[in-house]
């Protein structure tokens, strides 16, 4: 081969082609050093923001496969390759694993939705996705929940979100509703100042909202009060529960009945 056709191969292929392929990792590594420290400055903003952890990763982690996609393709356009087929099968490629993967595709948006909107956080204690449970978890996909007897649930997220959501934990003030029956034979006012007594006895209950005691009902065997105190929203089951036994034994120390649902039968002779 003479020194004019190796000066030619080398001046027609072998320098452009190493000039290009130079030029294209130097695009690759010079832009995946960019997305990274990019990222590095989109964390520090978003955390500043008070954005939750989860969204955080989950928006960097995307922001961060996108830009590099980019650089990818940058890079092979250096190098003459045909990005838009690429692209065109990147697509299509994308199109049948979103078709394979509806139902993960919804827990992941739901997921996104609920970790955006913040219908409820972890700790609180939520009635959703057909689940009563304290929030342990927040996924993409998924959020983990404990019940009240200690089990673990672990709920998808399109379920949770495509219904009732309903967050007892949301406020910080609960109220209490309470059914207590007497006789019809019982002193009303007389009663209503037991209930009264025991509630004002019990420092957990707020003073504002004023607690209610009201005759709700007459009922077939008894006379319904309801009784609806106030009180702060993890007080709420101890107070119930506190508030049920002890107005149940004031009763029965100042002679007031808690009737059972009887009926009397005639005979004719």
């Amino acid at each position: 081969m003479s020194e004019l056709s190796m000066g030619a191969i080398l001046s027609d292929y072998v320098i452009p082609w190493s000039v290009n392929i130079v030029l294209a990792a130097t695009i690759f590594f010079v832009g995946k050093w960019l997305v990274k420290h990019l990222m590095v400055f989109v964390d520090k903003l978003l955390h500043a923001s008070d954005m939750d952890q989860i969204l955080i990763n989950f928006v960097v982690s995307i922001m961060k496969g996108v830009l590099i996609l980019f650089v990818a393709v940058a890079a092979l356009d250096q190098l003459g390759v045909d990005t838009t087929s690429l692209i065109a099968l990147v697509g299509a490629a994308g199109l049948a694993i979103g078709l394979s993967l509806q139902d993960s595709l919804k827990n992941f948006a739901a997921g996104v939705m609920l970790i955006l909107f913040r219908p409820f956080k972890t700790g609180h204690w939520v009635e959703a996705g057909g689940v009563s449970g304290s929030v342990e978890l927040i996924n993409i996909f998924s959020t983990t929940m404990k019940t009240g007897d200690n089990k673990t649930v672990i709920v998808p997220n399109g379920a949770i979100y495509s219904g009732t959501i309903t967050n007892y934990s949301a406020r910080r003030q609960r109220r209490i509703d309470m059914v207590f029956g007497i006789g019809y034979d019982d002193d009303i006012k007389k009663a209503k100042e037991v209930m009264q007594s025991v509630i004002e006895s019990d420092k957990r209950v707020l003073k504002k909202p004023e607690t209610l005691i009201a005759v709700a009902e007459l009922a077939d065997s008894s006379v319904n009060f309801v009784v609806r105190p106030w009180v702060k929203t993890g007080d709420y089951w101890a107070v119930k529960f506190d508030l049920t036994e002890r107005i149940k034994l004031a009763f029965d120390e100042n002679g007031i009945s808690i009737p059972y649902p009887q009926m009397d039968i005639h005979q004719d002779k």
